[in-house]
């Protein structure tokens, strides 16, 4: 697989790397021993970038990573590039969540991720969510210690705006922004990508696939009551019935190249931008087989111009989140 470098001195990481979120929460009941299948196969496949949070099950997604990194020793754990995150705190079953940035937090947290992840390092630790109460220069003066420490590789940020991404990297290198970015979820392309350029910042664009929307297997009414996307407004009523002719026409211009309409989503991203890294999540060997194919896929300047017209971000319906999932989230 082509690689891509992770912020302007960090390592060289696979162009797609894998979002492990829903091995543990929001998209219905998952199993561990089919999850670490699945990641030991994204591993074969030459994946090296491996994302999670403490928020994603409340530690489990972050212990089912150490599992899987144990399981494969010294060795496994030299080839893989470790993400995780900080900042979003939550009850068990809750979706609602609360913000803490506070460099106390940040110094526990980071421990209490090693120490489910088993390892001595986090490859790159990201500010998951912003807390506006508590200056960005504080929060990136925090994870510059612990990179100090040794207990840090880089530091990233998600879901920012280019002002706060700014103001953190004159304090200490920004390795990495993560954001959701896909075909229709457009706010990135507003100055972002090129404020991640400029500084020598990877671009980490998650659900690439729209929360598989994108890939046009997602039924809403199929979906598990424990599934998020039953209450994402994309998802329902006239948008989805909207959004499903938009993803009607993708699937045509994937059948005409003899390709899956992920595989053009994913090459879509890969080819607009070099600096970007899509971590597209799922949980079965198929899917991320077929996600892999999709970084031999190029597609010429008139198929992207196409697909940027036919995903025009004023012709999407829906926000792309509940009214919950914006906390902590910086307005572009």
């Amino acid at each position: 697989m082509q690689q891509r470098k992770l912020g302007a001195s960090g390592p060289l990481v696979s162009a797609l790397g894998l979002g492990c979120m829903g091995m543990s929460e929001f998209y219905g009941e998952s199993d561990d021993a089919s999850s670490l299948r699945t990641l030991a196969r994204a591993l074969e496949l030459g994946v090296t970038l491996f994302d999670t949070a403490d928020t994603y099950g409340l530690g489990h997604n972050e212990e089912l990573l150490g599992r899987f990194i144990a399981e494969g020793g010294a060795a496994r754990r030299r080839q893989v590039v470790l993400a995780t995150k900080f900042g979003i705190v939550r009850a068990a079953g809750q979706y609602e969540r609360r913000i803490d940035n506070s460099p106390a937090y940040i110094r526990a947290a980071c421990e209490a991720s090693l120490r489910r992840l088993g390892v001595e390092r986090i490859d790159l630790y990201y500010c998951h969510r912003r807390d506006p109460a508590v200056p960005i220069e504080d929060v990136a003066g925090a994870l510059g210690e612990l990179v100090a420490a040794g207990k840090v590789g880089a530091i990233g940020l998600s879901e920012v705006s280019e002002d706060t991404l700014r103001r953190a990297h004159a304090v200490h290198p920004v390795a990495a922004v993560q954001s959701e970015y896909s075909l229709w979820s457009r706010e990135p392309e507003t100055g972002m990508l090129a404020a991640c350029a400029e500084l020598g910042a990877a671009f980490v664009a998650y659900s690439p696939l729209g929360r598989a929307f994108l890939t046009g297997t997602v039924q809403t009414s199929e979906l598990a009551d424990n599934d998020f996307r039953k209450h994402n407004p994309r998802f329902a009523g006239e948008a989805e019935a909207h959004n499903r002719r938009l993803v009607d026409a993708l699937a045509a211009f994937a059948q005409a190249r003899g390709l899956s309409s992920a595989q053009v989503a994913l090459a879509w991203l890969l080819g607009k931008h070099p600096h970007v890294i899509p971590i597209p999540g799922t949980r079965r060997i198929p899917y991320l087989e077929s996600n892999v194919e999709a970084g031999g896929v190029v597609l010429d300047a008139s198929e992207i111009s196409a697909l940027d017209n036919l995903f025009e971000p004023s012709g999407v319906a829906g926000a792309r989140y509940p009214d919950a999932g914006f906390v902590g989230i910086e307005p572009v």
